[in-house]
C-alpha cells in the first residue's frame, strides 16, 4: 500500500524521503530524517518507532549489517515491515520482511534506496531509482521526480490518497516537511505543487528560527 524513496546528497549534505500511499497521512507515520545522519522510512504494517531507531543506529556509525541486526533485535515483528534506508555515510538499503504485503519490490542506487508493497509492478522501485539518478535540480526535486515516475509506472494496485516530502540539511528539524494527508485527486502532483510554493519561502522560515533579528518580514496583513 506504499511506495517510497530515501536519498542523500553528498554535495549539500541534505537527506530526505518521499512517500505515497493509499493510506491516510502516510508521511506522519513512516517518514524520518536527521541532519548529518540520514533518512529512513518504516512502512508495510508500519512501526513508527523503527524510523527514529534506524537513524540512531546510523548515528553510531556502525557497519551496514549492524544496522539490520539492530532493527531486528528491537522489533521481533520485523518480518512484517519494510524499511528504506539512506545513511549519509554507508550503503543505502531496503529491508523487506517475508510477510510484506502483495507484490513488493526494492532497488538501490549510489545515493538512494526505493521500496514498495502492494504495487502494480515489482519493477516500480527500480523506476524510482532511475528517475532520481536522471533528474536535475536539488534533492527535493529529484525525490519528487522519483515519486512521479512511480505514478507513471502504475503506482499501487489501488488509488493513491496521501504523499509526503521530508528533508533537511543542517537544521535540527526537517527544513522541508510537506504533506498531502488525504486527497481524492492526485496527491503526488499536489505535493509537487506544494513544494513549488514552499521553496521560495524556506530560507526565510529557517532564518526566523535561527536569527530572528535578521529575518525577513512575513508580508501579511498587520506585519510592519
Amino acid at each position: 500500500m506504499t511506495f517510497s524513496i530515501a536519498a542523500r546528497c553528498r554535495d549539500s549534505g541534505m537527506v530526505g524521503v518521499a512517500i505515497a500511499s493509499s493510506s491516510i497521512c502516510v508521511a506522519s507515520r513512516c517518514a524520518h530524517v536527521r541532519a548529518g545522519v540520514g533518512a529512513a522510512l518504516s512502512q508495510n504494517v508500519s512501526n513508527p518507532l523503527l524510523g527514529p531507531l534506524a537513524l540512531e543506529l546510523m548515528a553510531t556509525g556502525g557497519a551496514d549489517d549492524a544496522l539490520s541486526a539492530g532493527l531486528l533485535a528491537a522489533d521481533p515483528h520485523l518480518g512484517w515491515r519494510q524499511l528504506v534506508l539512506a545513511p549519509l555515510q554507508g550503503r543505502p538499503q531496503v529491508i523487506t520482511g517475508r510477510h510484506a504485503l502483495g507484490l513488493h519490490g526494492a532497488a538501490t542506487g549510489r545515493d538512494c534506496a526505493a521500496g514498495g508493497n502492494l504495487l502494480a509492478t515489482a519493477e516500480l522501485p527500480q523506476a524510482m531509482v532511475a528517475a532520481y539518478e536522471a533528474a536535475g535540480g536539488g534533492l527535493p526535486e529529484r525525490l519528487l521526480a522519483a515519486l512521479q515516475a512511480a505514478v507513471d509506472a502504475g503506482g499501487e494496485a489501488g488509488p493513491i490518497h496521501s504523499a509526503g516530502l521530508l528533508a533537511t540539511a543542517d537544521t535540527a528539524w526537517p527544513a522541508i516537511n510537506l504533506r498531502i494527508d488525504w486527497s481524492d485527486g492526485q496527491p503526488v502532483a499536489e505535493l509537487a505543487e506544494l513544494w513549488r510554493r514552499y521553496q521560495p519561502q524556506m530560507d526565510a522560515y529557517i532564518a526566523r528560527a535561527l536569527t530572528p533579528q535578521h529575518a525577513p518580514s512575513y508580508g501579511v496583513a498587520g506585519d510592519p
